[in-house]
């Protein structure tokens, strides 16, 4: 298998588990809220939708720089090589913060990544805007507009699980007040007004993920 195909082969395989696992996380968070069923079960179903979160959240940041790199073997872009290298060190620690997030219980440290979290995300939204916007304008490294126009959409889909992060805090909440002290009607109410919230954009992101799908299928 020549460099070419595996990354193509990697590029796809984030693609399915970046959608699979969110599909994953949409159903068991029904469980979560489900007042019929016990706190328990509950508290089960939210360790199999955090376990199921771990797919997209892993695959985000790997599928940018996997498609860039494809760009490169394939001619569609042409960044210099001391940008990759950023570039897939950037990936990295985004990598290493989620996987941070997820498995460690020192709670001071995870609030600080997380806050480094979110501010790295806004500032790779911020970089990927200004170099795909100034591709579709002529000037850039990308002899391709249809790739981006993925890139555009990929900063939509980093934006997008930002406001999920913003629109969970009341559902967090109400979930430790639900395991502290039993379930309870208000509590009840604010993790499905919470998830309610989010549910657009999940659907977002995943109209994102089919149109990028669709026009890297049709014109790699």
């Amino acid at each position: 298998m020549n460099e070419y195909l595996l990354l193509k082969f990697l590029h796809l395989l984030a693609f399915v588990y970046w959608l699979g696992g969110d599909l994953g996380t949409f159903l068991s968070s029904r469980y979560v809220v489900r007042d019929d069923i016990g706190v328990e079960s509950r508290a089960i179903a939210l360790k199999i939708m955090l376990a199921c979160d771990q797919g997209p959240k892993s695959c985000m940041p790997l599928i940018f720089p996997l498609g860039l790199q494809l760009g490169q073997s394939s001619g569609l872009t042409s960044l210099p090589p001391w940008l990759m290298v950023v570039i897939w060190l950037l990936a990295l620690i985004w990598s290493i913060n989620v996987q941070y997030l997820y498995f460690t219980d020192n709670q001071a440290g995870k609030a600080r990544v997380a806050n480094f979290d979110f501010g790295l995300r806004l500032l790779v939204i911020a970089a990927v805007l200004i170099y795909a916007g100034g591709a579709l304008l002529g000037t850039g490294w990308i002899t391709a507009g249809w790739m981006a126009w993925k890139m555009l959409i990929f900063a939509a889909l980093v934006a997008c699980g930002l406001f999920i992060r913003v629109n969970l805090k009341p559902f967090v909440l109400a979930f430790g007040q639900m395991m502290a002290a039993g379930a309870k009607p208000e509590t009840d109410a604010a993790m499905a007004a919470s998830l309610a919230r989010v549910r657009p954009w999940v659907w977002m992101i995943w109209a994102g993920l089919f149109a990028n799908a669709a026009i890297g299928l049709h014109l790699i």
